[in-house]
């Protein structure tokens, strides 16, 4: 991404149609993109996405870390071209960015998944498929051409699932297992619990369950009988029958419930230690990434079982309310990994924000809620712009403080 710019390049593509009166689709301001697209989503969807845990203090954490880090930029260097490249794993990515596993966007736009993945192929973005996604990695890898994608692992209790679920993974050409380690347990999250929502439970956001043979043999014939009726069973059947009616999945009503039962049963593995990543080995030559790692102590511990990346992350302060920002952890887990590769995530909103997390020693970043709110507001479209508007802002902050390279950036760059 050396000619034309990309910064550039964007700002002429608003401005000039900007002449005749045209707009962008989605707002480029990041807190106006969220609070226009909160409004376009349904009350369930915006509780689920944009909220987090507790009184959501990690929230306001990742972003604060971010305010507290200020550029100091140097002055008369050519900066006429810039490379904003970077290298994983062998893939040569034309920006330190990747679109991060977010799940049940079935939620905010009916293509869900597939049209993020045709955003980010078009866009030459990588994109780290959900492992709680609405649309199955085969079809979602499918629209993505030759673009590089990751697949996100939730470590179920299954294990036959789980390496069902990593074969599936490599046969569609992801290029990295990333095993997310922060929801062990589904964290406290009150927007939530108010509205009485977890769209798994309707069936949302269980496409590789759904898909996958392995799972699928599992299902009880029918669903267990607890001989308690809930408040608002009558509502999730009736959501049920409207999702089997638009070919959403290919099971009976009662085939789903019971998938749903088995689901819950099997979702996750809180008894997980550092000996499963052995197992994990065993099952993918793929290289495996730990998300969710915020402890230096982990990092360390982690290249001593062979692990090949780390994502620093809070899941975007969905998981425990008070802990530490993530741009705050990241340097002294950077210092542990040595020569590992370390991303981030959690509380990316801009291109400015790539770039501080770069200069703390992330080699790229994720990016998660603001191309969701972009599929909200506009599908692939959205998606699109989103993605353009923040490599260009990098591109440009990248230029403004007198770098050329997104692999020159260093602690030298913040005060």
């Amino acid at each position: 991404m050396t000619s034309p710019s990309p910064g550039r390049l964007r700002q002429m593509q608003i401005y000039v149609p900007g002449v005749g009166g045209a707009r962008p689709l989605v707002p480029v301001a990041p807190d106006a993109l969220e609070a226009k697209a909160a409004a376009a989503m349904s009350p369930d969807a915006a509780a689920y996405i944009v909220g987090g845990a507790g009184m959501e203090s990690t929230m306001r954490a990742n972003r604060a870390a971010f305010e507290r880090h200020r550029f100091v930029p140097r002055v008369l260097n050519d900066v006429s071209t810039r490379d904003l490249s970077v290298e994983l794993f062998g893939r040569r990515h034309a920006a330190p960015v990747l679109l991060a596993p977010v799940g049940v966007l079935e939620m905010v736009h009916p293509e869900a998944d597939l049209a993020v993945a045709r955003a980010a192929a078009a866009e030459g973005i990588g994109y780290v498929f959900s492992n709680q996604a609405s649309v199955a990695m085969e079809k979602t890898a499918a629209a993505m051409g030759s673009a590089p994608r990751w697949f996100q692992l939730y470590w179920s209790s299954d294990d036959a699932f789980v390496q069902s679920l990593v074969g599936r993974a490599e046969s569609c050409g992801c290029e990295a297992i990333v095993v997310t380690l922060d929801t062990t347990l589904l964290g406290w999250r009150p927007r939530d619990l108010d509205k009485a929502s977890l769209p798994f439970l309707k069936g949302q956001g269980l496409a590789q369950y759904l898909s996958d043979p392995v799972f699928r043999a599992a299902i009880p014939a029918k669903a267990p009988e607890t001989g308690v009726k809930p408040r608002g069973l009558g509502v999730i059947e009736a959501l049920l029958s409207l999702r089997r009616k638009g070919k959403a999945f290919d099971l009976s009503i009662g085939q789903v419930r019971a998938a749903v039962g088995h689901f819950v049963a099997t979702y996750s593995r809180p008894d997980l230690t550092w000996a499963d990543i052995a197992r994990l080995r065993a099952m993918t030559k793929l290289p495996i990434l730990l998300k969710g790692v915020r402890h230096a102590d982990d990092a360390r511990l982690a290249k001593e079982h062979g692990v090949d990346g780390l994502v620093v992350s809070n899941h975007g302060g969905r998981q425990v309310d008070g802990e530490i920002a993530t741009l705050d952890a990241l340097p002294g887990v950077v210092a542990a990994a040595g020569e590992m590769p370390v991303l981030m995530d959690s509380g990316i909103r801009s291109g400015a924000d790539m770039a501080k997390a770069l200069a703390l020693g992330a080699r790229a970043v994720l990016l998660g809620r603001p191309y969701v709110y972009g599929l909200a507001l506009a599908g692939e479209a959205g998606v699109g712009e989103v993605i353009r508007n923040v490599i260009a802002e990098f591109d440009l902050t990248l230029a403004l403080i007198g770098r050329t390279r997104a692999t020159e950036l260093g602690p030298e760059c913040l005060e």
